[in-house]
């Protein structure tokens, strides 16, 4: 999952610059095969072709755990509903193409901060969730599909980082500072104190609640509380002092560039590692493995800001597009006032859900899985803004290159200004 969940991130900034392109040059010709290249996943329906059914695209994994209740809520409401299977990693891409030529899905599954590209190239249309809304959907989740002060998805399932503490290496599960797992980490034994993927790229991602604790920022915010591109964080002051402590990390060897996408849950569940940083698609390899551990918030440094890793939001979409964009929104409404979409959903793959309802139906079966739900909301929506496509690959060289060795301040720097000049 892990692999997955790094190489979704990796890939975002492509599939934006990829798209980007597809609204400013793309030929009739050129959309209409590359949406006839989507249509071939899981049926025959040709996307939104048919005017007589209901067409959701989701990925490989969120299809399987859909289809079942989308089809009995189609029942229900007197319409056939097809979940179609498009590669994650094509996902984004193939969407905004295939509702261009006319030959999209009347709805699409997709994270939350795939929304600023999805609006430049209007791809999707708003959505209006009810009026209990604030009653029915966590604040994170609300928050996560409102754009330029739009709402433009419903919201089903969140993800984000938590702290595994392994109890044969640490006597400390719930550290209330990086230094305390740092210590409780060398007082153990552990081969590795935290395993955190970095390799040779880096990785933002899981970098993020490092990065925020010691005062780092992406973006900043306007005067009505969007993000604004024009104030970019990497290599200002904030980023600088990250760079220092994670530079100070690489250094006493809590941070290795050894330590990668492919093996940072395996080296936890095999009792090399006395932390983990990662997500909810971590649990199922951590339990097989049959080692005692706890799930909490990720600490901070002492002294410093709290520690604040992302939250990626899971999400519904209707197709600007939409044959049936009556149904579509009429789905959206359903999905967002009940839980029992979510349910089947959680009960196929169980990611964090938003539903707050569900959330207390689940809260006594599975704690892990709720603690995730609660640290979420304490962390930041992925930023949805087109300009986070400059952001992956520049600042995670830099943040491996600084574990590695290099000048902390300069290599930030160079970050920034490489970032800036993508921005435009």
């Amino acid at each position: 999952m892990l692999i997955r969940r790094k190489s979704f991130l990796a890939l975002s900034g492509l599939a934006v610059g990829t798209t980007l392109l597809v609204a400013c040059g793309g030929g009739s010709g050129s959309g209409s095969d590359a949406g006839g290249d989507t249509g071939g996943g899981a049926s025959d329906s040709g996307g939104g072709d048919a005017a007589g059914k209901l067409v959701i695209w989701a990925d490989e994994e969120k299809a399987p755990a859909l289809e079942p209740s989308a089809k009995a809520w189609g029942t229900e409401n007197g319409i056939e509903v097809v979940v179609e299977v498009v590669p994650g990693d094509e996902l984004q891409g193939n969407f905004v193409t295939a509702n261009q030529a006319g030959n999209g899905p009347d709805v699409t599954m997709g994270a939350h901060d795939w929304i600023g590209n999805l609006v430049q190239n209007g791809a999707i249309s708003p959505v209006q969730l009810p009026a209990d809304v604030a009653d029915t959907i966590a604040p994170i989740g609300i928050e996560a599909v409102t754009y330029d002060g739009q709402t433009y998805g419903v919201p089903y399932a969140v993800e984000t980082l938590a702290l595994y503490a392994n109890h044969a290496l640490t006597d400390v599960p719930e550290p209330s500072s990086l230094e305390e797992l740092i210590s409780a980490g060398k007082a153990g034994g552990a081969d590795n104190i935290l395993s955190l993927p970095i390799g040779e790229s880096g990785d933002p991602y899981h970098m993020q609640p490092i990065y925020t604790s010691a005062g780092g920022y992406l973006f900043g915010k306007d005067s009505e509380g969007n993000l604004d591109p024009a104030d970019l964080g990497v290599g200002k002051e904030g980023s600088l002092t990250a760079a220092d402590k994670i530079a100070e990390l690489g250094t006493q060897g809590v941070l290795k560039n050894s330590i990668t996408g492919d093996n940072s849950i395996s080296l936890f569940a095999e009792g090399k590692s006395a932390y983990l940083i990662s997500g909810p698609w971590a649990l199922a390899d951590v339990r097989k493995s049959g080692i005692e551990f706890t799930v909490s918030a990720i600490p901070g440094f002492e002294g410093m800001e709290p520690a604040a890793p992302f939250a990626g939001v899971n999400s519904f979409y209707v197709a600007s597009a939409a044959k049936n964009a009556g149904f579509a929104q009429q789905f959206m409404t359903d999905v967002a006032s009940s839980p029992d979409v979510a349910k089947a959903m959680y009960e196929a793959n169980p990611l964090p859900p938003v539903n707050l309802q569900l959330r207390e139906d689940i809260a006594g079966s599975d704690e892990h899985v709720m603690i995730f739900a609660e640290a979420a909301e304490s962390a930041d929506p992925m930023p949805a803004i087109p300009a986070m496509a400059a952001i992956w690959e520049p600042l995670g060289i830099a943040q491996a290159n600084i574990v590695g060795g290099a000048d902390p301040h300069a290599t930030m720097t160079k970050a920034g200004e490489e970032i800036a000049a993508a921005i435009g």
